[in-house]
């Protein structure tokens, strides 16, 4: 398996010597559009990054979690995803850090260790990837993706949890 990347990189090298196109060339061109696209993404990527490690330290998020934990035990919804939810859309690695934790406590055979794999499987880092491909087509218009996006989100942890309890049955 781990041969599967230098045989794709020596199969492009030769089936571009084979066609005669100068593969250096070619290979700097595509670096300098990259660090093109990167001059319009860095900057929001610095300032998402900088508001993620605001959120996570200032303990706003264990406090909304807090909030929302006695409405998400009174509908059944596993109190363990609550901040696994809240920061999944902002924070992929936070988000895995968390899911680790609830399979390290609960197990991965629980019903919240169940659902919040298939959170983990179903969810996205929303915040990163509208940053990333908006900031790289330059659009700054994207409340309504945002949104749409959020619910998403939203529908994919309820979905998960209704599945869960379904097929657990």
């Amino acid at each position: 398996m781990e041969a599967v990347i230098p045989f794709i990189v020596t199969a492009l090298c030769a089936y571009g010597l084979f066609r005669r196109v100068n593969i250096f060339d070619s290979f700097v061109e595509g670096v300098k559009e990259g660090i093109g696209t990167l001059r319009f993404i860095a900057p929001t990527m610095i300032a998402l990054l900088v508001a993620v490690g605001t959120l996570r330290a200032s303990g706003l998020l264990d406090f909304i979690a807090d909030l929302i934990r006695p409405l998400a035990d009174t509908v059944g919804f596993p109190a363990e995803l609550v901040p696994m939810g809240l920061l999944r859309p902002v924070s992929g690695s936070g988000a895995t850090a968390i899911f680790t934790g609830i399979l390290e406590n609960s197990g991965a055979d629980s019903f919240a260790g169940r659902c919040a794999a298939v959170v983990a499987g179903s969810t996205e880092t929303t915040f990163y990837a509208v940053t990333m491909y908006y900031g790289a087509a330059g659009i700054k218009k994207i409340r309504h993706t945002l949104f749409s996006a959020l619910l998403a989100d939203f529908t994919a942890l309820v979905v998960s949890v209704v599945t869960v309890s379904f097929l657990m049955a």
